[in-house]
């Protein structure tokens, strides 16, 4: 079994003495990343273990991109021996094992890596406010009443989401677009942050 792009992100991290994962950390915050994709706020860095930081480069910038920013990012606090590694480990630039290819089709959040709700997990769940608009458009369709009452039993909206996105494994791509028009409808403004207009 070869190893994921989330395995050798791990990895390299762990290779990082105490001192220079929180450079890491606090260069990450500011890193000028490409357009259509946002920093990481330090808020959700600051605490953040290894494990927690990989999982957010791949949820913020996808597998692909998640390597070129970890390997700038090191590059430029002067790690650039592991950087090498994990270039060399993944094969970036030249389509490396386990990343996803294809170019995001972010208008409608359907690229060929994912679809949006799934690519935006995180983002969705730490910044979607208020979350009972957005359950009152899916009861019904894609919630029925057991559903919509558990998740608006959550104390916050971020416990709410969470609870929504533990349904998700179960929803095909019909349920997804709904869940998508519903953020768009409620929250366009985060909606259209994520996608880079």
């Amino acid at each position: 079994m070869g190893k994921t792009v989330r395995d050798h992100l791990v990895d390299t991290l762990d290779e990082l003495a105490q001192d220079g994962f929180k450079r890491f950390k606090t260069k990450l915050n500011v890193f000028p990343v490409k357009a259509g994709y946002s920093n990481i706020p330090r808020g959700q860095l600051e605490k953040a273990d290894v494990l927690d930081v990989c999982d957010k480069l791949i949820s913020f910038y996808r597998e692909k991109y998640a390597v070129e920013v970890t390997v700038e990012v090191l590059t430029a606090i002067n790690e650039r021996e592991l950087a090498d590694r994990l270039r060399k480990a993944t094969g970036t630039g030249s389509g490396g094992e386990g990343q996803q290819p294809g170019p995001s089709d972010g208008a409608t959040g359907k690229g060929e890596s994912g679809h949006f709700v799934d690519r935006y997990r995180v983002q969705l769940i730490e910044r979607t406010a208020p979350v009972d608009p957005i359950l009152d458009l899916l009861h019904g369709d894609v919630l029925d009443e057991e559903q919509y009452q558990t998740i608006r039993s959550g104390n916050t909206n971020q416990e709410k989401m969470r609870k929504l996105y533990l349904l998700m494994p179960s929803w095909n791509k019909k349920c997804k677009d709904r869940f998508y028009e519903a953020l768009k409808a409620k929250n366009k403004f985060l909606i259209e942050d994520l996608e880079g207009n």
